[in-house]
């Protein structure tokens, strides 16, 4: 009899993703915006825009998003540098790292959120260097 093993969560909180992002993925609301932040990330390494698109507030949210490039995006690490929140408003300023063609790359972001309804949203981000 084959053990099964969890997968873990490509967000680094070192949990399991089915104890991590998933259940954000299938509807359950963010705890705050750090966890929606990982979890949007994990959509980006798990190629969910479905769950892009939801998460994102309607005030910014595009009409569609396509996450095929090419050559593909490999997310592959996460690193948290600042997360607060104040009231219905959040901020998180992050590092996502990938690679594209084998080249590395990060995006340094910080990323604003606003809860709407009970749900954390992504609402904009401005890039850092």
């Amino acid at each position: 009899m084959a053990k099964s093993t969890a997968l873990p969560c490509p967000c680094g909180s070192r949990l399991a993703y089915q104890q991590c992002c998933e259940p954000l993925h299938l509807g359950r609301p963010a705890a705050s915006p750090e966890a929606l932040m990982r979890s949007r990330f994990t959509a980006f390494a798990l190629n969910r825009p479905d769950y892009l698109l939801f998460s994102w507030h309607a005030s910014t949210r595009p009409a569609n998003l396509d996450l095929h490039e090419d050559p593909p995006i490999k997310w592959i690490g996460l690193e948290i540098k600042h997360s607060h929140q104040h009231g219905y408003t959040g901020e998180v300023e992050f590092i996502a790292r990938y690679k594209i063609g084998g080249r590395a790359g990060k995006l340094h972001e910080r990323s604003r959120f606003e809860q709407v309804d009970g749900f954390w949203q992504y609402l904009d981000g401005d890039q850092l260097a």
